[in-house]
């Protein structure tokens, strides 16, 4: 029995240590509904779209950083192309 639970928390460790030592890949994009006005950052590594389907992309191009779209959001809110 020792023995197991000695074997099983290794091999959370070395789990835990794979998962942290591989980068994550995402990228966003700045959305904005149709009907609020309201712009939303989307994670582009979720595998579903966005629900409901009344939405505009408003930034094409892929940012990279979740900082960097925030930026980019702060900036459409300053000249009023997102309500809040």
């Amino acid at each position: 029995m020792r023995r197991l639970c000695l074997f099983a928390a290794v091999a959370g460790i070395a789990v835990s240590a794979l998962a942290a030592a591989s980068p994550a890949q995402a990228s966003f994009h700045l959305i904005r509904w149709q009907d609020s006005g309201f712009c939303q950052i989307w994670d582009q590594s979720i595998p579903t779209v966005p629900y409901p389907g009344n939405y505009t992309v408003v930034i094409d191009s892929e940012v990279p950083t979740f900082g960097d779209a925030l930026v980019l959001k702060d900036g459409l809110l300053r000249n009023g192309t997102c309500a809040f």
